[in-house]
């Protein structure tokens, strides 16, 4: 009983301090609910996508690294990194070039931050992961092939 009771009121605490940030205008809406573009990540061409996003014409560079395992043992959890050496990165963007719905994410970074993103991945299939970095108004690309074993997308 004493859990159930110690689970509640740190609900309640919790709430109410979201509530009362809000109320002080500390946490307004538009700083908590992240923009994203629906025409990307619902976009079935990996063209389209980026078009979408503005990230079309990415040239190739060595500063942007793309670390993802050479095999993956099962598609539905491939760990991909991304990091660039560049200035003044505005976003980084993931594409998985055989999934029906390529996008698998785009961030966007502010000012001063490390141009560093860590996430899992589905791969329906061996594909190459697209790395997109925006920075300076230009865009560039890195790829890695990542071979599935077992299909996270249904297979």
């Amino acid at each position: 009983m004493s859990i159930q009771r110690r689970t509640i009121l740190k609900g309640a605490l919790a709430s109410s301090a979201v509530g009362v940030a809000v109320g002080a205008g500390l946490l307004a809406p538009q700083q908590v609910l992240a923009a994203w573009s629906k025409e990307a990540f619902e976009a079935k061409a990996v063209g389209d996508a980026l078009k979408a996003l503005g990230l079309a014409g990415a040239a190739a560079s060595a500063d942007v690294t793309v670390k993802a395992p050479d095999i993956a043992e099962n598609g539905a959890v491939v760990p991909v990194t991304v990091e660039s050496t560049m200035k003044d990165v505005q976003s980084i963007s993931i594409v998985a070039e055989k999934n029906a719905l390529p996008l698998i994410a785009s961030f966007d970074l502010g000012a001063g931050a490390l141009p560093y993103v860590s996430t899992r991945i589905k791969m329906g299939s061996t594909m190459n992961v697209q790395a997109l970095v925006k920075a300076g108004g230009k865009v560039y690309e890195a790829k890695k092939e990542v071979k599935v074993t077992i299909g996270g997308c249904g297979g």
